[in-house]
Parts: C-alpha cells; structure tokens; sequence
C-alpha cells in the first residue's frame, strides 16, 4: 500500500492526542495553539508520506449522539473538555479547511461511524483505504483493503496485525469489546475479562454466540459472571459497533484534497504565531507567486564529512566564526563511559556538518578515526576565545574529558536559555523547545534508534540517519539561540542572572562531576544486609497488626487491609475514586492506628535500601572507583540543582539510617571532607525580602529565631522556652514560608485545628510583616503572573488565574516560597562560582565534590583545612548582601557524617 487511493483521519483522536502529548504552546496574546500545531503537522507528515488521491479528516460533533439515547451512561465518567483545548477547536478545523482538506463533523453520530460508512464505500469502490487512528475500536473495520495506522508509533495493522496485537481477528473485534466492555466509554463489560481472557475465550469458541450456546460448560467464577451478564451483551454490541451505513452526502469519491487558501492561511499562521509555517508560505508565494504546497517543509543543507580535506574546510570556517555550535553524538548517556560517535557543527541556521567517527554495522563507510578528528580539533575546542553553543554542553565537556581535551568558551547553551526565559514554559530538552519557538518537528532520538528491544546504540545508525539527527541538534541549537538571545538581551535581569550565574556555572558542576566522589562499598554492603534484616522485621509486624500476610507493595491489597479489615477512615481518594495509599494519607493515619506508621516505616528503609545502599555500590565507575552524579541546571523551575544517578539530594539527614548512608562517602587518604551549610538561609531571605522588624532584630543579633519564634508565639521567656515550644516553633517557621495554613500544621504537629490557627495568628501579629509581604507577592503574583527572586530569577505561575480554587491556593503558596527558595538556590550557586574561581587559581589541591541544597562539599588536604575553611566561609558568606548576615556552619571529618 505504497500509494493508497484514500485516507480517513480520525481527528478527534488527532486533537486529543496533540493536546495531551505536546508542551502548552501559545501565542504572546494567550491563545493556545499546541493542538492546533500538534494535528497539523502530522496532517503534514501523512500527507507528505503517502500522497493520497483521497482524503478526509472526521471530528465528533457537539452534542449527544445515538448512543446515549441507547444508554444514558454512555461516557458519563469523560471530563469535560479543557477550556485550553476547547479554544482551539474553531481555530484548528479553519486550517484545516485552508489546508485544503475535506473536513466532516456530522451531528448525532461519532467521526468513528463516519469513517466506517466511508470505508464500506471505498472498500465497494475497490479503494485501498487507510484509517490513521490509535483507536482499537477501529480495528473491525481492518480488512484486506483496508489498514488501520496509528500516527503516534506509525504501527500498520492489517489483518493479520490485528491478530498479533490483539489476539483476535478483526471480524471478532465487537465480541472482543463486548466481553471487555470500554472503561473509557463508561460501556460495561464482565467483571473479570480483559484482553487475555476475552481472546482466549474468542480463539476457543469463535464468536460470542457460540461462546452463548456453549456458556454452561464454562465453570468456576469466569462463568458465573457471563451467565449473568449476558443480557447486556446486545445493547453492548449496539454501543461497540460502528455504524457503516450513516447517510451522507458525498461518498469517498467525493473527498479530493483542494489546493490550499494561500490568503486564509497567511492569515491564519500570522494570529497562531507559526513563524516558520509562515516564512516559508511567503517565501513560496513570492517565488512561485502561487498557492502554497501544504506539504512544503524547509530544506536545510546538512553535510556528511568523510575526508580531511572536507574537514579543513569546515575548520577554517569555524576559526574565522564568532561563534559556533557543536554537540557530539555517544554511544552512551553516562558520560564517564560514552565513547564518541561522531561531531556535528553549525555556523548559520540551517547549514550543519555531521563527522561520523565511530560508526559500526555491515557496509558502513570508511570513517576519518576519531583520534584523528579529535587532535584537529582540540586547538579549536580549547580556545578561550572562541565561543561554542550546544544544547546541554556540559554533557559535551564531561565527554571532551575523557579525551583529554577542556572544552572551553562556551558563551550559551540554548537549554540555559529556555531555563533562564520561562523555566516552567516549556520542557527543556531540543525537541520540545524547536516545537515551542521554532514551530519545528525535529527528528526524535527514538526514530532513528527505535525503541524496546530492537533499539540500536547510536554507533549502529546508518551515517546517512545520523546526518540528519545530529546536524539538526546543531543547527537547532544555534537557531534557538538566536531565539532567545535578543530577549534575554531586553531584560536586563535576565540576562545578568545567565551570564552572571548560569553559564559560569557549567565548568563548576562539569569539574565536580568528572572528579566524582569516593565511597567505602564495604560499608554499604553491611548496611544493605542490615537493612534486610530490619525490613523482614517490620515485615513481620505489619502482618500481626493485618492478621495476615500480604504484598506491602501492592496499594490495592494494602487498601483491603487498611479500609475493608481494619475499617480506617479513608481521608482522601486517588483521581479514580479509590481510597488513597499514599505517604500523606497514611501520616494521618498513622495518629489512629499502628499499621499505617510501619508501613510508612517499611516504604522509607525499602527506599533506602533499593535506591542507595544496594545500588550506590553498582555505580562506581571502575576506572575512577568513585560515583560520578549527573547535575540537572534545568530540572527545577526555581532554579535548585537536581542529580540524578545516583540522586544526592534525596539523602536523609535526620534518620540513623540515612546518616549511616552519609558515612560511606569518606574521604581519600591524607584528605578529609568538609561540609559547608547555609544556616537557616530560606528565613534570612524572608527577612530581608519582609523587612520584618523582628525577623531582621533577631538575625541581626545572632539569636536561636526558632527560640526567639517560640517565645513569641507561646508568651514565654526567651530563657524558658522548651525543646518541644521551640520544635513547634521551628515548624511554624519554616512551614508558613512553604504556605503551609493551619490544615497542615495540624498534621506537622498533631494539635488541634483551634491551636494551629491561633499559633499562626500569633506568628503573624509579632511578625506583621511577613503577613505583609506574603499578600503582596501573591497580589504581585497575580498581577504580572510571575514572582522573582533576589537575582532577577521569573518564576511564572500559569495557575495563579485558575478556576479552581485548589490550583489557585497552591499557585499562591509556590508564589510565596519561590522568591526564598529561588533566592537560596541563586546564593548558592553564586558562591560555588566564587569558591571555584579561586580554587582554579591557588594550589590548595581542594576539591568541590557535591552540592546538595544549601551545602557544599569539598575534599580537602589534612594540612590545607584552616586556609580552606576560611575560604570557603568567605565565599559562601560574601554571595549575597542581605539585611541579615549569612551564617555558614563547617565541619569536616574522615566522612560526610561525621563532617555534617
């Protein structure tokens, strides 16, 4: 089916797909247009693939349908549909029309019977067809003529396909949904059968009426439920057919694409915003002084280099470049053990060079190596003074060092850019954000590499694939930097916190990074058997206070224990109306019963166990034997650093158990490791952004602000106040600049509603300011729909506006925490580029090791620890200049619990 004769496009399941599965994309007005875009460009792609003489693209009208007159449930538990979608609903079926495609959206039926009665025709006329949809009720259409393909993973399924995808042909289709029922429908089925059962029954009896005739033989519990639930099956097989004779009126032969209307289009892409859509339209039509191809894409010119002369060409190129953009291509995403595949460069947009090195599968051609590409181009990449672009170049570098080459003048990374413009806009990885701001489908790693178990390393592609991928990150990369370049360039503090912060950083994190840290696996291996021991324990408790063993880490059995044996409350419910297992729900519960605190006990030491102590020994890199993190500048949209691989920050600090984990990363011989930590640092900020008289009194004057806090609230003297007064106090200040309200300070401390709301009454009229500032940053918040930290940092807060009330009081409390939050994150990288500076420019043989929330930690020389630790006191305290001072506190020992 090279060439099918028509195409039927379920645009309903276009737009839904389109809408769930790309980032919010809108235009600088607010109208959304990620599904608008999303369905188009695979209308684009479809067309561009199969070039059909025939096309149609089917929606569901507004409105009920037959269906619900035979079953008022029918779909009663779908949503509504998102104000966000609904607003592009009108806007879409416009292009699509301007486009020049058959649009049909028929009342009173479903787009799925529309395409059913246009395939029955074409199939009489003798046309192939094509259905392209993800949905399975589809599938009973499938015949020899016709093939269903789904846009999303490009799966054909003929009948054959329809065998092997769901056990049964597609002639059994109906009984097979029948069986099943459609949860998404709110069609019902017979408890107990799924897809297995429902095809194994099917593939035994061959119908579902001789499934009938035969249904007393069947035994046990599956029969009990057929028999009595057999009279639903006929109007069940009214809802799942589709209906292949609705009244239309035009038949297949009618749906000839027409050309596109240049005019309305031009239109069209100019209110939607789709620059690139839109050049090349008015490009086009300057050219041709024609209509546009609505298949037209850009052609960029992306070169393959396979000899040293085509490489000295691109070299001397790059030389004379102010700036240029670079990525490499890995066999690995773990830097420590990636092995170069190849290089990719781009000096100006859609212009790109690709230089396989490592390419290995039957016939790949002859390759210039890797070491000789690389001793070419170490001058270039070393050069201070000439910049570099890349999306996530620190990977790069980490890479780079293996190879004993520094990468240097990097000036931007077009994820940085994203970040540091609209942190929470838009994913930041190079597909999401081509989409974004350059209307423009990438290649994805996944459809050159595949997927499963047939996914090929990228050393396996075939160079010609690898060309176009790799030079197109280039390419893409630089394009985007264009972007976001001159905006940045307009908000000057923007621009100061990337140039000043974000880009300084990369060096920091890459040499912390690849120097790695040492861990005692020996240690670990002990705490793990410990661990073990202690988990079969608390295994054993949970199962006494049950009355009965079960799978503590199946939710669905823990909730018949929790709600159905032992009858607890249950306080809150999973978005599918079951009773709620999670950690918050069994922390309340625990105040009632014992079983909830042991499994909560149990899922932490499970963690602990699984995440660190059994795997930080299977992350030592063998060469360097230590664990090397990865770094996420990113991740977090008010600017902390996250690691993954393993995840520092996760660590706990408070627990025996967590601070045993500490202990295993020690420090080398004739080292120690020194932990520098921000005291209280979220409160100075609060402070100092309040101006709270008595916040900045008590900091100032170096009091204990917990036990300053706690004789405020409970009228005590300052020399009386309890450790218990000064826990509660510490909750209360630490958990109101999180929004916490009295709901959740009953839970931290287990008082009464009455108590919590009087403690924060009382918060609040000795520290009036704080209440002050609070409302006015939400009021701030609201007005321009961001907040901001001390550095400039934006945290936009789309939800500030929503309907919802839930959504709107969390909006407000991200609002009141971000500025704090945001705040420390910037201080701290600050100083982790002022301790580096001057650790690069002395011979103190100090390492900076890790970061992990307000701490650093270094590896330090037993005789250089004096120097070192007022050093780093200096550079950490000097980061910011407050109202209040910074307050550092510094240990050091053998490991990093004793250092803490």
């Amino acid at each position: 089916m090279k060439a099918p004769t028509l195409i039927l496009v379920d645009g309903s399941f276009y737009l839904f797909r389109a809408f769930h599965a790309l980032p919010p994309l809108t235009t600088s007005y607010g109208q959304p247009t990620g599904a608008i875009y999303g369905v188009a460009n695979m209308l684009r792609g479809l067309i561009n693939e199969y070039q059909p003489q025939y096309i149609g693209v089917m929606f569901d009208a507004k409105g009920k349908t037959f269906r619900h007159d035979l079953y008022d449930s029918y779909k009663a538990h779908r949503p509504s549909i998102p104000d966000e979608l609904a607003a592009q609903i009108q806007l879409l079926h416009e292009l699509i029309h301007a486009l020049g495609f058959p649009l049909l959206c028929i009342e009173g039926v479903e787009a799925d019977d529309v395409i059913g009665t246009l395939a029955k025709q074409a199939s009489t006329q003798g046309m192939m067809t094509i259905i392209s949809s993800g949905d399975k009720d589809l599938a009973q259409l499938v015949n020899h003529q016709i093939t269903l393909i789904n846009p999303m993973n490009q799966t054909k399924l003929n009948p054959e396909g329809v065998k092997e995808k769901f056990g049964v042909f597609p002639e059994q289709i109906i009984d097979y949904l029948i069986l099943m029922g459609d949860s998404s429908d709110n069609i019902p089925g017979v408890p107990g059968i799924g897809p297995k059962t429902a095809a194994k029954l099917l593939n035994q009896y061959g119908t579902l009426d001789s499934l009938l005739e035969n249904i007393e033989e069947i035994k046990g519990k599956l029969g009990e439920n057929l028999r009595a639930h057999q009279n639903q099956f006929p109007l069940v097989k009214q809802l799942t057919t589709i209906c292949t004779d609705i009244p239309l009126d035009l038949t297949a032969a009618d749906l000839k694409p027409s050309e596109a209307d240049t005019t309305t289009l031009l239109e069209l892409y100019k209110k939607l915003e789709f620059k690139t859509w839109l050049t090349q339209l008015e490009e086009f039509s300057k050219e041709n002084n024609d209509l546009l191809d609505p298949t037209l894409t850009s052609a960029p010119r992306y070169e393959t280099i396979f000899t040293l002369e085509a490489l000295s060409i691109w070299l001397a190129r790059l030389k004379k470049a102010k700036l240029f953009a670079f990525d490499l291509e890995t066999n690995s995403l773990n830097y420590k053990e990636a092995e170069i595949v190849g290089l990719s460069f781009a000096i100006t947009p859609n212009e790109a060079a690709y230089v396989p090195v490592g390419h290995y599968y039957l016939a790949a051609p002859t390759q210039l190596s890797c070491e000789e590409v690389l001793k070419k181009l170490k001058p270039l990449l070393e050069d201070l003074s000439l910049g570099k672009i890349g999306q996530n170049l620190k990977f790069d570098r980490n890479v780079l060092a293996n190879y004993e080459i520094s990468l240097e003048g990097i000036i931007h990374d077009s994820m940085l850019e994203s970040y540091v413009w609209n942190s929470t806009g838009s994913r930041h990885n190079l597909d999401a954000l081509a989409l974004k701001y350059l209307q423009r489908s990438t290649i994805t790693f996944e459809e050159i590499t595949g997927k499963g178990s047939k996914k090929l390393t990228f050393d396996q592609v075939e160079i010609e694939k690898a060309t176009i991928y790799a030079a197109e990150d280039a390419d893409i990369s630089l394009q985007l930097h264009h972007y976001f370049w001159p905006k940045l360039q307009q908000q000057p503090s923007l621009y100061q916190l990337y140039q000043t912060l974000e880009i300084p950083l990369i060096p920091v994190l890459s040499h912390m990074e690849c120097h790695g840290v040492q861990i005692d696996k020996d240690l670990l291996k002990a705490q793990s058997d410990k661990l073990t021991t202690q988990l079969k324990e608390l295994e054993q408790s949970v199962f006494e206070f049950a009355g009965e063993s079960f799978n503590l880490a199946s939710p669905k059995q823990l909730q018949t224990i929790l709600y159905d044996k032992l009858n607890l409350p249950a306080v809150r419910k999973t978005p599918t109306g079951q009773a709620s297992t999670s950690e918050t729900v069994l922390q309340e519960l625990a105040h009632i019963h014992p079983l909830p605190r042991l499994i909560l006990e149990y899922r932490t030491l499970h963690k602990l166990k699984t995440t660190y102590t059994d795997r930080l020994p299977l992350q030592i890199n063998p060469s360097t034997r230590r664990i090397h993190t990865s770094y996420h500048q990113a991740a977090v949209s008010t600017g902390r650093l996250s690691s993954s691989d393993p995840n520092l920050q996760n660590i706990p600090i408070k627990t025996l158990e967590g601070r045993q984990i500490r202990q295993a990363f020690i420090a080398p011989l004739g080292y120690c490791l020194l932990a520098a930590d921000y005291s209280q640092i979220e409160l100075r900020i609060m402070a100092h952004l309040s101006n709270d008289e008595g916040l900045l009194s008590a900091f100032n004057q170096g009091e204990d602000i917990h036990q300053r806090t706690a004789a405020e609230i409970f009228s005590t003297p300052l020399n009386q106040v309890t450790l218990d007064q000064r826990r509660s106090a510490k909750a209360i200040n630490f958990g109101l600049i999180y929004g916490m309200s009295a709901h959740g300070l009953v839970r931290e401390l287990g008082v009464s509603y009455s108590d919590a709301q009087n403690y924060i009454d009382r918060y609040f009229q000795r520290y009036p300011k704080v209440k002050e500032y609070m409302d006015e940053i939400c009021r701030e918040a609201r007005s321009q729909g961001y907040v901001e930290t001390l550095f400039g940092r934006r945290l936009y807060l789309p939800e500030i506006h929503a309907k919802q009330p839930q959504q709107r009081r969390q909006a407000e409390r991200v609002a009141i925490n971000a500025p704090m939050q945001g705040s420390a994150a910037d201080i701290i990288k600050k100083a982790m580029i002022n301790t580096y500076q001057w650790l690069q420019n002395e011979t103190y043989d100090t390492r900076m090791i890790m970061q992990v929330h307000d701490e650093l930690v270094f590896e330090v020389p037993k005789d250089k620890l004096d120097t070192v630790i007022q050093k780093v006191q200096e550079s950490m305290c000097t980061a910011a200049q407050l109202k209040v001072p910074l307050i550092v506190d510094i240990g050091y020992g053998l490991n990093w619990d004793t250092a803490h």
